[in-house]
């Protein structure tokens, strides 16, 4: 008996030594193959992500305008971190990007976002040079436009919604005036400096006018051009000129923070409100600024990097608008954001107003552009357009496309 025992003993403790032996070589293989797997990822990974991308200003972060560009750079830096390297142009001349594209397309780059409209002719010949490298070209509308060059991109937010907004924002401090007795209705009139006289500037106004009316139906407004996106000195002289001719709330479509400055600092016996653009101006206009809004370019250049990473078409990972090669986006895919509303200058429940006017926008339940106007075309004042059956704007590029003046209630200067 004792010999069986010890013998069926001896088995055991051989069995027990194989098994050990087998996990022993069942752990190593696993770690093996964990460690090649985890070395294979990151080598494929290093291959096919990471990459250079490029940045051609026409401004720098002293401007509003850039400066929001430069949050959407921060924002792709700071979701793909080790992912990406970012090379950027500060200042760059319209009609002189092609120098600084080859500075990026030379350090590596292979995506360039280029960031103002003058840029979009000399950037999609160049791209066509170099089908290797992609560029995104914001606010163009040439991507579709033959010859179509496969690797120039055009991109724009639906900027229009947000103006209504604060339209609607800047008709209820209006009204309040009116009520309050500090304005007649015959006053109820706003001023806008605007850029250039493009249909992006143009449907810009519109929809912002279209929101005030939407509260007060007789107001009136003036719009002055400076024939340059970035002059601090005559964007403040224009707003100056404005407020002289009775304008009480002044927005814009231009860089600086001209215009927040001249309602700030004027003599006026009338409090002369302030609507911004791309960058809140309540540090520079506290008593005055009301609200704002921008486009959010992050969406759109995380999509880009993200589809150049994987070797793909960018439009395939755009959320929002395609034509072509072309792409926008609203509230509802987060391309277009409110600024702050200051609530110590605006009207009480002003906040409840934006909430609701943005989410009846993305349910798609208001037409901006529509209404009893006649749009005279200020190229030719025999194209008008009767705005009573509405007009879909963004409804086939991403570049705004309303280019009329409304009749007997915009004047331009």
């Amino acid at each position: 008996m004792r010999k069986r025992i010890k013998k069926l003993g001896a088995i055991l403790h051989d069995e027990l030594r194989k098994r050990d032996n087998l996990l022993v070589l069942f752990t190593t293989v696993i770690v093996i193959l964990i460690l090649t797997g985890v070395y294979s990822v990151y080598t494929e990974d290093d291959e096919r992500r990471q990459i250079t991308v490029g940045f051609v200003y026409v401004d720098d972060a002293s401007t509003a305008y850039t400066g929001n560009f430069i949050k959407g750079q921060t924002a792709i830096e700071n979701l793909f971190t080790r992912d990406i390297k970012t090379i950027e142009r500060y200042n760059v001349p319209e009609g002189g990007e092609q120098a600084v594209l080859q500075e990026l397309v030379d350090a590596g780059c292979e995506l360039i976002f280029t960031t103002s409209y003058g840029y979009s002719k000399g950037t999609k010949e160049f791209a066509a040079k170099h089908p290797q490298v992609q560029f995104c070209q914001a606010t163009g509308d040439n991507a579709n436009d033959a010859p179509i060059v496969e690797n120039y991109h055009t991109f724009m937010g639906e900027i229009y919604q947000g103006r209504y907004v604060t339209g609607v924002v800047a008709g209820r401090k209006l009204q309040s005036l009116i009520e309050e007795g500090f304005l007649t209705k015959e006053q109820a009139k706003v001023g806008y400096i605007g850029a250039y006289p493009y249909p992006e500037v143009i449907s810009g106004y519109t929809a912002f006018l279209l929101g005030v009316r939407s509260v007060v139906p007789n107001a009136v407004m003036t719009v002055r051009y400076t024939n340059t996106w970035n002059n601090y000195m005559l964007e403040k002289k224009c707003a100056k000129e404005l407020i002289d001719e009775g304008c009480v709330i002044i927005s814009q479509h231009s860089d600086t923070a001209g215009p927040a400055v001249a309602c700030e600092e004027t003599d006026s016996s009338q409090t002369v409100y302030m609507v911004g653009y791309n960058h809140s101006m309540v540090d520079v206009a506290p008593t005055t600024y009301l609200t704002g809004c921008k486009i959010n370019w992050a969406p759109y250049m995380e999509a880009a990097v993200r589809a150049v990473m994987n070797h793909k078409p960018i439009e395939e990972y755009v959320k929002g608008q395609v034509w072509g090669q072309d792409a926008s986006g609203g509230f509802v895919e987060g391309w277009v954001e409110m600024l702050e509303l200051n609530r110590s200058v605006a009207t009480i429940g002003a906040q409840e107003i934006v909430d609701e006017t943005v989410e009846a926008l993305k349910n798609d339940e208001i037409q901006v552009f529509k209404g009893d106007y006649i749009g005279v075309n200020p190229n030719d004042e025999n194209d008008t357009y009767d705005l009573t059956a509405g007009f879909e704007e963004n409804a086939n590029s991403s570049a705004p496309a309303f280019g009329y003046i409304l009749k007997d209630v915009i004047e331009i200067k």
